[in-house]
């Protein structure tokens, strides 16, 4: 059934971290902005961390654990589609590689942000940071090498625009996050919490895009009743054209064994105007048949194909 397909995976990730988010900031400004003890001297807009290091601690960490774990999903099921032949399936052993690498960055990346979930930046501020570095950078390198593998996909299938499409919006999230990323860094350690505080807002908000980037790559491999499977409609595109766009055993052309097919050489014919097959090519009446003519045959492309 489609609506039970993969595609969910990352339908459930964002809305869990774009939910989780939304939780943590309504509550935030539900309850009078507060300033928490984890927070800079003259900070005013609280972190994420901040707000998820105490009383919604749980969601924090419920939200970091269902958004990464259906995540992940979605890579695996794109490695499994494209493998079984439901998705467009890779053309080299680089694609698979980068695919793979991409997967282990996801989950290096998967483990960061569970990880600093747990270690609240008030109880243990340098883990909490060590784990959000690992977040950022495990889901920012997975989508470079993910845009590497889209990118040769797209110039191989070039009918297929959605690989295309998918290309540029993962290099579009790996230039802003990058972009955002050194934003908050930069904000954070130069006495800036404010800025930075607004700038890790935004990098979350932006990831909830890249999640759902993912339907673009997943959707292809759903079947109804008006669409197959992207690489099923592949297979079926290559068949038409080796076949040439007829039906299975026919003969490629009308006449297959050649003009000659059905005519009866009886002995001692002419059949130097015929050029039947078999003949000596010369280059004329009167000239030796031994000094045929095999420049001219190669330049019209018969080598040894008459001998």
């Amino acid at each position: 059934m489609w609506y039970l397909g993969s595609w969910m995976f990352p339908v459930i990730s964002a809305a869990m971290w774009l939910g989780m988010l939304l939780g943590m900031f309504i509550y935030w400004e539900a309850i009078g902005h507060p300033i928490y003890p984890s927070m800079d001297r003259g900070q005013t807009i609280a972190y994420i961390s901040d707000v998820g290091a105490y009383k919604l601690k749980p969601l924090f960490i419920a939200g970091a654990c269902v958004t990464t774990v259906f995540l992940d999903l979605g890579f695996l099921a794109e490695r499994w589609l494209r493998h079984a032949g439901r998705l467009a399936p890779n053309t080299s052993r680089a694609q698979k590689v980068l695919s793979v690498i991409a997967i282990l960055f996801a989950i290096a990346g998967s483990a960061g942000l569970i990880l600093l979930s747990n270690f609240d930046t008030y109880h243990y501020p340098r883990l909490h940071d060590a784990f959000l570095l690992l977040f950022i950078g495990g889901y920012w390198f997975s989508a470079i090498f993910l845009c590497a593998e889209y990118q040769r996909l797209g110039i191989h299938y070039r009918s297929h625009h959605i690989l295309r499409l998918s290309f540029w919006v993962k290099l579009t999230f790996i230039i802003v996050e990058f972009v955002l990323a050194v934003v908050f860094a930069s904000t954070s350690y130069t006495g800036k919490p404010n800025v930075a505080a607004v700038f890790e807002w935004v990098v979350a908000l932006v990831f909830t895009f890249y999640v759902l980037s993912f339907l673009l790559d997943l959707l292809p491999s759903v079947r109804t009743s008006h669409h197959q499977p992207q690489g099923w409609a592949l297979k079926a595109e290559m068949e038409k054209a080796h076949h040439g766009g007829q039906q299975p055993g026919a003969p490629l052309t009308n006449d297959s064994a050649g003009p000659n097919q059905n005519r009866h050489v009886a002995p001692g014919d002419d059949l130097e105007a015929g050029a039947y097959r078999g003949t000596s090519m010369t280059n004329g009446p009167g000239y030796p048949a031994e000094h045929n003519d095999l420049g001219r045959q190669k330049r019209r492309g018969i080598g040894r194909l008459w001998s």
